[in-house]
């Protein structure tokens, strides 16, 4: 990870931290989910902790060390482009973007492939349907390519459930010529077969192809093994929930 990290851009005194110590402390932090102040001394004083999670947050590093994993693993292979969407809901502090009808939450909208790595993630207010995030959770997949050439942003299949079903979102991906394996809401079956022949033909919806969503489900149960996902807080009235991936 060291070739992707900032330079410092002139020579200081020497550290009493190092910065390894300090980044080990962002990651115990990530996973336990605790409290900033709370971050074990061995990794550093917590605010120099705190400074350097914020900064790289401000200036877009953990955004760039996403973006060159995420074009490492492309290159061998490792990215399947069947993509699965789903949504989460988690428990929230009171800084958070949402209510629902069971209280204060915020919904994380993920994208995964087929092998659990998250492609993109959308973080909105807890209340907030499912469907109108399909398209934008999809707009966001943006994997850089080796060499020159736009970053890839186009799954080759798309799996999701009914809730995502709408004529809007299978349009979209009709325009954008993505495949996929999305089932009706029973109330569209019944309101096509109402309409006969104007109602149109069902959409092709593959059973065995529709079990391969689990990807999005494990990778979502994978984000919220850490403390930190599963109970959105400490970050959340200032967007920087997006840097909180598994390793």
């Amino acid at each position: 990870m060291e070739p992707l990290l900032p330079v410092g851009k002139k020579a200081g005194r020497p550290r009493t931290w190092t910065r390894r110590q300090l980044i080990d402390g962002i990651r115990w932090r990530t996973r336990a989910g605790t409290p900033w102040r709370d971050v074990l001394e061995r990794y550093g004083p917590w605010d120099r902790i705190y400074d350097l999670f914020r900064r790289w947050q401000r200036d877009g590093t953990w955004k760039r060390i996403l973006e060159q994993l995420q074009l490492q693993a492309d290159a061998q292979g490792l990215i399947t482009w069947d993509v699965s969407v789903d949504s989460t809901g988690c428990r929230a502090h009171q800084h958070a973007a949402g209510r629902s009808r069971g209280g204060l939450t915020t919904k994380i909208h993920l994208a995964t492939e087929q092998g659990q790595k998250p492609l993109s993630l959308l973080v909105t207010a807890g209340h907030r349907h499912d469907s109108p995030q399909f398209q934008p959770v999809l707009e966001r997949i943006r994997v850089p390519r080796a060499g020159l050439g736009r970053p890839r942003s186009k799954p080759v299949r798309v799996r999701a459930d009914k809730a995502y079903g709408s004529r809007a979102n299978r349009f979209y991906l009709r325009r954008r010529r993505i495949g996929c394996t999305i089932p009706e809401k029973a109330d569209q079956v019944r309101n096509r077969k109402k309409l006969g022949s104007r109602g149109g033909r069902p959409p092709v919806f593959d059973k065995e192809d529709y079990k391969e969503r689990h990807a999005v489900e494990c990778g979502i149960n994978r984000l919220k093994v850490r403390h930190e996902v599963a109970h959105v807080k400490w970050e959340s009235h200032e967007g920087r929930r997006d840097v909180l991936t598994p390793d």
